[in-house]
C-alpha cells in the first residue's frame, strides 16, 4: 500500500516559515480513506539533505537525509514560505533548486507554494506568464521582481493545474484541502479538515482580508442566525429582502453588515453554499443532476449556467 501513496514531498528552504511547513504535512497527513489509511505519503527534504534554519530561528532537519533528489520521484511537490533569502530579495534561487523544480514540472509533477514561496516558484521562471498570488503583505516587492507574473493580490489561492500558489498563513490550509478534495472528494477533504479542526471550504477567489475590523454589534445584531437560517433552505429561491428580513435589518444595512462579516456579498456566498452542497450530493448520492440542482436551488442541469457542476456527473467543478 506505501508504495502506492501520492507522495508528496514539502521542499524546506532556509528562512522558511515552520507554521507553512507544519500545514502541508499536518493537512496531507490528515486525509484518510473510509478504512482511516493515509492517501499521501509526505516527506520533508532540504536541499542537501542537511539542517536548515527556518524562520523564528527554528532547525529543520529531513527525514532520513532527504534531499532535492526526493523531487525526481515526487507527485505533488510543496514549497512553504519563506521570509528571507534571494527569493524575496534579489529574485534569484539556488541553480540546483531551480533545476530540481525545473525538472520535476517537466515530467508532470504539481508544484504548490503556500504564501511568500510563490516567489520561490517566480525565481524557478514557473510563474512566467501565469496568474499567481502571494501574501497581501509581499505584494510590491513581489511585482519588482517578478514583472513577468500575473500577480493577483486579492484572492486566497490561485489553481493553474500544474502549478498552485495561495497566500499567506491559513491561506495554504484552504489551498491543501482544495487539493485533497480535488484528488479524493469532499468527503475526504471534509474529514481531514475536521481531523485538524479547520474550516472545510473557503472559496480560492473570496479576499485575503477584510481591511475594517468586524463591528462589535448588540446580541443578535449579527448575520450568523440568518446564515444558519439561509443553509437550511438552499432548495428555495432566498431573496435579498427576505434576508434582511430574517435578520431584522434593512437591506442595505443588512448587505454591509455581512459583507463585513464574511468578506462577500450575500449572493455569492448562497451560490457557493449551494455548491458545496451540489458537490457533496454528487459524490455521495445516486440523485441525477435535476434532482440535485432543484435541492441546491441551482435551477436543473438544462438551466445551469457553465461552470456549475452539472455539466460531468462524476466531476463536480472547481
Amino acid at each position: 500500500m506505501s508504495d502506492l501513496r501520492h507522495l508528496v514531498a514539502v521542499l524546506a528552504l532556509p528562512g522558511t516559515v515552520a507554521f507553512d511547513l507544519g500545514t502541508a504535512v499536518q493537512l496531507f497527513r490528515a486525509a484518510r480513506d473510509g478504512a482511516d489509511r493515509r492517501l499521501y505519503k509526505t516527506r520533508v527534504c532540504t536541499p542537501d539533505g542537511r539542517p536548515i534554519l527556518a524562520g523564528a530561528g527554528i532547525l529543520i532537519g529531513p527525514e532520513d537525509g532527504a534531499d532535492l533528489s526526493l523531487l525526481a520521484t515526487a507527485d505533488t511537490i510543496v514549497v512553504p514560505g519563506v521570509d528571507s533569502g534571494p527569493p524575496v530579495t534579489d529574485g534569484t534561487l539556488d541553480p540546483a533548486v531551480t533545476l530540481a523544480l525545473r525538472t520535476a514540472h517537466a515530467r508532470g509533477a504539481r508544484i504548490v507554494s503556500i504564501c511568500t514561496a510563490s516567489m520561490v516558484l517566480a525565481a524557478a521562471g514557473l510563474l512566467d506568464g501565469r496568474p499567481a498570488t502571494t501574501h497581501w503583505g509581499w505584494v510590491e516587492t513581489f511585482r519588482r521582481l517578478y514583472p513577468q507574473v500575473t500577480l493577483d493580490p486579492d484572492v486566497l489561492f490561485v489553481d493553474n493545474g500544474s502549478v498552485l500558489t495561495s497566500a499567506g498563513v491559513a491561506a495554504g490550509i484552504d489551498l491543501c484541502l482544495h487539493i485533497i478534495r480535488t484528488d479524493h472528494g469532499s468527503q475526504v477533504a471534509n474529514r481531514a479538515a475536521r481531523r485538524c479542526v479547520v474550516p472545510s471550504w473557503r472559496e480560492g477567489g473570496q479576499a485575503q482580508y477584510i481591511e475594517r475590523p468586524v463591528p462589535v454589534s448588540p446580541a443578535g445584531a449579527d448575520t450568523a442566525a440568518t446564515r444558519g437560517w439561509a443553509l437550511e433552505r438552499l432548495d428555495t429561491a432566498l431573496t435579498l429582502p427576505e434576508l434582511a428580513g430574517h435578520a431584522r435589518m434593512s437591506v442595505r444595512t443588512f448587505t454591509r453588515r455581512f459583507r463585513e462579516e464574511t468578506g462577500v456579498s450575500p449572493n455569492r456566498w448562497l451560490l457557493q453554499r449551494r455548491l458545496d452542497l451540489a458537490r457533496q450530493l454528487l459524490e455521495t448520492t445516486t440523485l441525477n443532476v435535476d434532482q440535485i440542482a432543484r435541492r441546491c436551488g441551482l435551477g436543473t442541469a438544462a438551466r445551469t449556467a457553465p461552470g456549475t457542476p452539472f455539466h460531468d456527473r462524476g466531476r463536480p467543478a472547481a
